[in-house]
């Protein structure tokens, strides 16, 4: 009996991989391998016609994100985009990485006339009939983007979009450091190690056996939204930590995570293509490499306070019972509201003294 279907699909995509081993001399780096699992056309995890999003396994969905949890998160959102808007005297909302559309149907709902174009740039071309459909309402305004223009002016929005970003993997054994990548044994894929001149940001003290993550893919994004970005801002959020806390001692394991039918696992070398891979984020290192690429960190703090600070309270009063429980679950601690962080750039914004709404209380730049 022949393959069909997903089945298929992540038999082609393994071929895919062994090939790209063979012909990287036997051993692929993981920023490659993940990009590959994740993108490949056709074939990744993102690249196909599969559903990713939703609120449970029933609906056969991978994992739920905060905008499909609650509409009341792109409400609050929208409360520090028309300000950021305002600030830089800008018309013009960029989501990247927009999923089901969920977050900019709320968006447009919440903003109004003061959002001339929503423009979608998302690597994912699967996605973009369903981002379509949600999106009707808003047809005449909305676009969608192959690749980051050469010049934004506007408000940037990504919301668990960092996370998805090919990492490196690092591995010290005590002695050495090596950079851990994908080989094949017997037809199967395994982890392989090669020496490495590569080490972790301020090369903190690291105990035998760590493996962790680095993020050159990441950073080099936010550096080049940085040259592209003349006049506003961006706001990021997702799950992560500042980089002290990243690279803690007893985080040996690093933070590499897979998702498939609402359940989390640790090794991406199972089930290739069909679940997510993702990594937290070093939320230091983006804003250093934004900050030296020119734009102003406006602010970082926990997801938790930012929606607070938008008055995500206020859009509560009179909510029926599961609202409110969907609701809370972006604010508490176990759930999303302290994981999650909010990392705020900008550039030839004009905010008031007070600076932007979401980042007023709670601030914790000085972390980063």
């Amino acid at each position: 009996m022949h393959p069909t279907g997903a089945e298929s699909l992540s038999a082609q995509l393994h071929s895919r991989l062994c090939a790209a081993i063979a012909e990287n001399g036997g051993w692929l780096p993981f920023d490659r391998y993940m990009a590959m699992a994740l993108y490949e056309p056709g074939l990744g995890y993102y690249a196909r016609d599969s559903r990713q999003f939703g609120s449970g396994p029933a609906c056969g969905s991978d994992f739920i994100t905060a905008p499909v949890l609650s509409p009341l998160f792109g409400q609050a959102l929208a409360v520090q985009v028309a300000q950021a808007l305002d600030a830089s005297d800008t018309h013009d909302v960029y989501e990247f990485g927009a999923g089901t559309g969920a977050l900019a149907a709320q968006l447009l709902g919440a903003l109004g006339e003061c959002v001339q174009r929503y423009r979608i740039v998302d690597l994912s071309g699967t996605l973009r009939e369903l981002q379509a459909q949600t999106l009707a309402p808003w047809a005449g305004r909305v676009e969608w983007l192959d690749s980051l223009p050469d010049a934004l002016q506007g408000v940037i929005v990504g919301n668990e979009v960092l996370d998805a970003m090919p990492v490196q993997l690092l591995h010290f054994d005590g002695t050495a450091w090596f950079e851990r990548g994908v080989a094949l044994h017997e037809g199967r894929l395994t982890w392989a190690d090669l020496p490495t001149d590569l080490r972790l940001p301020g090369e903190p003290p690291v105990l035998p056996g760590t493996v962790t993550e680095i993020h050159p893919q990441a950073e080099a994004f936010i550096r080049t939204l940085a040259a592209r970005l003349q006049r506003g801002a961006a706001f990021f959020i997702d799950y992560g930590f500042p980089e002290a806390e990243y690279y803690h001692p007893q985080r040996q394991g690093g933070t590499l995570m897979c998702h498939r039918l609402h359940q989390a696992d640790d090794n991406p070398l199972v089930d290739v293509g069909d679940k997510d891979i993702t990594a937290h984020v070093n939320f230091s290192g983006l804003a250093l490499a934004g900050q030296d690429a020119g734009l102003d960190v406006l602010g970082y703090t926990t997801q938790a306070h930012f929606l607070m600070n938008c008055g995500l309270l206020d859009l509560l009063q009179g909510a029926d019972v599961r609202t409110v429980a969907n609701a809370q679950k972006l604010l508490t601690e176990h759930e999303m509201g302290e994981l999650f962080k909010v990392l705020g750039f900008g550039k030839a914004c004009r905010f008031d003294a007070a600076g932007p709404v979401g980042l007023r209380r709670g601030d914790r730049s000085h972390t980063l």
